[in-house]
């Protein structure tokens, strides 16, 4: 079975993902309608809305939180929303459904329903809500293996995933305690739904993202791994570590009076602190590799050095794009955030590949030509206003120079960089290309495009 996994996940041919993406998009749309009546019908209507609003709090948070963790190589926000709706949608009816069946299945059989109602919440419920969030990560991880590079998307993905998922099992929570404050009339501070919002809103709205994120660390770390043992069993052992921590989550109230604040003190809290440590490291890391792998392409001529500062800088990139957006809106400053978005991605798929990651040297090649095109059709626009982001921050000290070099000069970089980027090519056969004499370069553009032209800035003046 496992050694048919690599031909079962091999990238699927585009029809293939067209279907898949159009039944994904309908099945999270129904399972959506169908998760937000059921929440409505076991909550009521005023629990529902109650429960709504209390479980927004914590989603805007815990997404930023993500989104920063991801800013070196931002994901596109369709795979964020995606990820996000099929935990809100998809995962929650799964739960809800299977949960319920078990449950109901165990009282049946046993003897004591309340002893069946405990193996339910720590036996069967992690299993089932862990493998429906981490069926989100494993289809990016199939069918768009390109935004799926390694342990920082697996975090980000998860993150969202499970903050989807927690947002609408908190409404549920919130809900019924706010049923129950209602039939009893118990006043704010002594009511069912202070103490579920302290307990899941305030003390722990990490740990669905904990458990998930687990899994996802074990799908990004297969995707950078070139063994293949490492890549066959890191995503079941990730799987199982979520299943594991979120059971030990779940029997922490069965553990005594103080079996709660025990687990939640020296378990879930140091775990937390751990992998908020890994996330923060990996974070740099991808942006050392961003810093790295850019200067190889600036020394073959594809960027000004000043514009490689600038993208292994989230501050620079963020100056970018408010310098963008003063001088031509939205739209300008959009076309910045594509321009670092494909700048990383060009970085880091040659550091993967570097690496000796799981990629052929065909799909490489392909995949990197396709990335410098898009940025040498763009780098007119938008590399003024990273060169200039690079020395107001500092980040370059010599003269950012013409942020364009002609062809000549692009080859002749190229030449002075061939043996360095030969020596850190990736894989190692395949040298950094050179902008083509005859491509396309900024300034021109092929035949049926608009000319891109440089942002104006707010001074009025070029790259100083």
């Amino acid at each position: 079975m496992f050694r048919a996994l690599p031909g079962v996940l091999a990238r699927p041919s585009g029809a293939v993902r067209t279907c898949v993406l159009v039944a994904l998009l309908s099945c999270v749309t129904l399972s959506g309608v169908a998760i937000l009546e059921l929440v409505r019908e076991q909550t009521g209507t005023a629990g529902f809305f109650v429960g709504l609003g209390l479980a927004l709090l914590p989603v805007a948070p815990l997404m930023a939180a993500f989104r920063w963790l991801g800013r070196a190589a931002p994901l596109p926000w369709s795979r964020l929303l995606f990820c996000a709706g099929w935990g809100a949608c998809t995962a929650a009816l799964i739960a809800i459904v299977a949960n319920n069946f078990a449950s109901e299945w165990m009282a049946a059989a046993a003897t004591d329903p309340s002893a069946a109602d405990r193996l339910g919440s720590v036996a069967v419920a992690p299993v089932v809500e862990e493998s429906a969030k981490a069926a989100a990560l494993l289809l990016v991880f199939t069918f768009r293996r390109r935004h799926f590079t390694g342990p920082a998307d697996g975090l980000v993905l998860a993150g969202f995933t499970a903050t989807g998922f927690a947002f609408t099992e908190n409404i549920l929570y919130l809900g019924n305690a706010f049923g129950e404050d209602l039939d009893s009339g118990t006043t704010v501070l002594d009511s069912t739904t202070a103490a579920t919002f302290f307990v899941r809103i305030m003390l722990s709205p990490f740990a669905h993202p904990l458990f998930t994120a687990l899994t996802g660390l074990g799908l990004g770390l297969a995707a950078r791994s070139a063994r293949r043992p490492v890549r066959t069993w890191l995503p079941p052992l990730g799987l199982g570590l979520a299943m594991g921590a979120h059971a030990l989550w779940n029997s922490s109230s069965e553990l005594g009076a103080y079996g709660f604040y025990v687990v939640y003190g020296c378990v879930m809290v140091p775990v937390f602190g751990a992998l908020v440590g890994l996330a923060v490291r990996i974070r740099r890391g991808q942006l050392r590799a961003v810093a790295r792998e850019l200067r190889v392409y600036a020394g073959a001529g594809w960027l000004g050095a000043a514009e490689a500062a600038a993208l292994a800088s989230v501050p620079a990139r963020a100056l970018a794009r408010a310098l963008a957006r003063s001088a031509g809106g939205r739209p300008a400053a959009r076309a910045v955030a594509a321009y670092t978005a494909d700048a990383a991605a060009l970085a880091l798929l040659r550091d993967g590949a570097r690496s000796g990651g799981p990629r052929r040297v065909a799909d490489f090649v392909d995949r990197e030509r396709e990335l410098l095109e898009r940025l040498w059709r763009a780098r007119a626009s938008a590399g003024p206003v990273l060169a200039r982001a690079a020395v107001m921050e500092e980040l370059w000290a010599g003269p950012p120079g013409q942020v364009a070099h002609p062809p000549e000069a692009a080859a002749a970089a190229a030449a002075a960089a061939a043996a360095t980027a030969t020596a850190v090519a990736a894989p190692a056969a395949v040298p950094v290309p050179a902008p083509r004499r005859s491509g396309p370069c900024p300034g021109a553009t092929p035949a049926g495009h608009a000319s891109p032209r440089p942002y104006a800035l707010p001074d009025g003046g070029g790259v100083r």
